[in-house]
């Protein structure tokens, strides 16, 4: 990814973080949009090879509203981009292997997938949301040999570094894990995006700020801050309506994610703010729902709060 300058650059144009829509203007030149697919995946959390309940959290795999590309995947870009309703003539689009765990399968269907998508001439990038223990030497070799023909992403789901509250919900894999995944993509010159979740039952203000500033120092190139939500059908809105833990306020979820953006470095890209749960699957907390709200409110906040990207971030 295209570095940023240091120093005041966030505090001299008005911006508080550094976007993602703003990323992709610089590196395509046009708006970019997110295509989400399904490639028909599953994941180790849930087909018993580590367990069979998936992560605590987990509903459906982060993916419900992803078109199914498991056959036709041009098939699937097209209406992908149809649900999107792109206005710009020069609109270009990035293919999204959204849900489950999406190169955790044969690697012949992993290579007929992802060549068909990113042979596609709208679109500019392939990204691949997955877990850092569901990468074979194979599949990275894979995926370097598609990054050789546009942009690849991969998308590790971290979540958090305390193992505490890995095993709480059910993560599956070490720390080290995480570590290794990142080293070899990016030895291979592959774009590292790392989901982080503010608002795990148990984790403090410092354990939220030591992921934000583990995931800053990793060699990643962008982040996804999620809000915790709590979705009907899973073992967290058990606990959830057991009184084991209480659900974000809106100030707070905002407190705490601008302690994080002023801990990674200026440069990383941040590709996600908060996250969107389905409405007729959210338990708490209910103010999320309200997405043009909860993004007014955001911008007020950092308005306020002079939020400055990095400006508390301690190098190693």
């Amino acid at each position: 990814m295209k570095k940023r300058p240091e120093g005041r650059f966030f505090e001299e144009n008005m911006e508080h973080y550094y976007s993602v829509n703003k990323y992709l203007r610089e590196r395509f030149g046009c708006k970019v949009y997110k295509l989400a697919l399904s490639g028909g995946f599953t994941c180790p959390n849930r087909d018993g090879t580590l367990d069979t309940r998936g992560c605590i959290f987990c509903s459906g795999g982060s993916g419900e509203f992803a078109a199914d590309a498991s056959t036709d995947v041009g098939a699937a870009i097209e209406k992908a981009k149809a649900a999107v309703g792109a206005k710009e003539k020069d609109a270009k689009y990035i293919a999204y292997f959204q849900s489950f765990t999406s190169t955790y399968g044969p690697h012949e269907k992993l290579e007929r997938l992802f060549t068909s998508a990113i042979s596609h001439p709208d679109i500019a990038a392939l990204s691949v949301a997955t877990r850092p223990d569901c990468l074979p030497e194979d599949t990275l070799e894979l995926l370097a040999g598609l990054n050789r023909i546009k942009p690849v992403w991969v998308e590790l789901g971290l979540q958090t570094i305390h193992p505490e509250t890995a095993r709480y919900i059910r993560r599956g894999y070490e720390l080290p894990v995480f570590d290794s995944a990142v080293r070899e993509l990016k030895k291979r010159g592959i774009t590292v995006i790392v989901h982080m979740i503010i608002g795990l039952p148990g984790e403090t203000d410092a354990m939220i700020y030591d992921t934000a500033s583990y995931i800053g120092s990793s060699g990643a190139d962008g982040v996804k801050f999620q809000l915790l939500h709590v979705l009907c059908g899973t073992d967290l809105a058990l606990d959830y309506a057991a009184g084991k833990f209480q659900a974000l306020t809106m100030e707070r979820y905002f407190e705490l994610l601008e302690g994080c953006i002023r801990r990674i470095p200026p440069d990383m890209v941040v590709h996600r703010l908060t996250g969107d749960g389905a409405k007729r699957e959210l338990v708490a907390p209910l103010w999320s729902a309200d997405k043009k709200r909860v993004i007014n409110a955001m911008t007020s906040a950092f308005d306020r709060d002079n939020v400055v990207q990095g400006e508390l971030r301690q190098v190693k």
